[in-house]
């Protein structure tokens, strides 16, 4: 270009033309090329554009998971304290509800005071209660035992299914019967039946349980055998077969309630949800402190001869039972799940 207008410029006529068109594209060629026309033309001067890295976020342990809100404990007479309610020279406790018998001696008590829970925690388990109970209320008059989940609830804490499948009326049967009768395994095809049914209703419990309060991590808490695993002597009129057998009923009972925990809880882990289903197994919680021994962990029999009926306090934690719960739930509550927990620091 600048030839052809050099030569126009030797023309008297293109002189006048062209001098200004030469000029202008010479002080173009002298003026530096933009950034990122001299990085497009050349390959040179290119500015590598800063990235800012969002910091990564931090899993939280399953400590502090369990303790970043409310602690809630649902359930039955396992959880309410029954086994200790008549210890209570506070018959309040917990709302009133003296008919669910909430007791002071409940793991609840120790598990909350070992704990910092951010918003501090509840008592809500019912002695009596069923799966309906814990979905729909109506024990007692209590409402919906669900009802008292809220979405900042971070721990809940429950045992439910041993009235499902009638246990107390087991025993029952076990003890107010003549001695050679088979009252005590005759009860077997019933059992069976009842322990069936009870996976569906467990899975709506921990089902609604994850939707009231999503990040919960929810701790099961099975059942303690209630006799030596090999009994020497009857006790309160059960002799050692009956013993031996109800041993049974519970160890089916725990694996039918862990079995259910291990499903909600894969459904979780699965979708990457931020609450978990924990079965912690309480079968040999009592272990050398089962009824018979020297120093049981479980109330003895009392029998109301009138019903006839065994007392709601019979085969019931005692101070030393409800402690024992409450290791258990602490070490699981430090320990966690056998899996990640889903929640992350912000």
């Amino acid at each position: 270009m600048v030839a052809v207008l050099w030569g126009r410029i030797r023309t008297r006529r293109g002189a006048l033309i062209a001098i200004p068109v030469l000029l202008a594209v010479l002080a173009a060629l002298t003026v530096p090329l933009a950034v990122t026309d001299q990085c497009r033309l050349f390959g040179s001067g290119c500015r590598v554009p800063r990235i800012h890295f969002a910091p990564l976020p931090t899993r939280l342990t399953p400590l502090e998971a369990a303790v970043s809100g409310g602690y809630i404990a649902l359930g039955d007479s396992y959880s309410s304290g029954e086994g200790t309610w008549d210890l209570d020279a506070d018959r309040s406790y917990a709302g009133g509800a003296e008919d669910c018998h909430r007791s002071r001696g409940a793991y609840f008590a120790t598990v909350l005071q070992g704990f910092q829970f951010a918003l501090g925690g509840n008592l809500w388990a019912c002695s009596g209660a069923r799966v309906d109970d814990v979905l729909r209320g109506g024990r007692q008059g209590q409402p919906a035992q669900i009802e008292r989940l809220r979405p900042d609830t971070s721990l809940v804490t429950l045992t439910i299914g041993g009235n499902d499948i009638g246990f107390s009326e087991i025993v029952t049967r076990c003890v107010v019967r003549l001695p050679w009768s088979s009252a005590c395994r005759d009860q077997d095809p019933d059992i069976r039946a009842r322990m069936s049914a009870l996976p569906a209703g467990l899975a709506s419990v921990f089902d609604q349980i994850g939707r009231r309060s999503p990040k919960a991590r929810v701790i099961v808490l099975g059942y303690p055998r209630p006799f030596p695993v090999q009994p020497a002597h009857s006790v309160d009129n059960i002799g050692v077969s009956d013993q031996v057998y109800l041993n049974g009923v519970v160890r089916s009972l725990d694996d039918t309630i862990a079995a259910a925990a291990r499903k909600a809880d894969g459904g979780l882990a699965a979708a990457g949800r931020p609450g978990t289903v924990e079965f912690v197994d309480g079968y040999g919680a009592f272990d050398g402190h089962e009824l018979g021994t020297a120093q049981p962990y479980l109330n003895a029999l009392t029998i109301d001869f009138r019903a006839p009926a065994v007392q709601p306090r019979s085969f019931h934690p005692n101070q030393l039972g409800y402690q024992s719960f409450a290791r258990l739930i602490d070490g699981q509550i430090q320990s966690g799940p056998p899996r990640p927990v889903y929640q992350y620091r912000r």
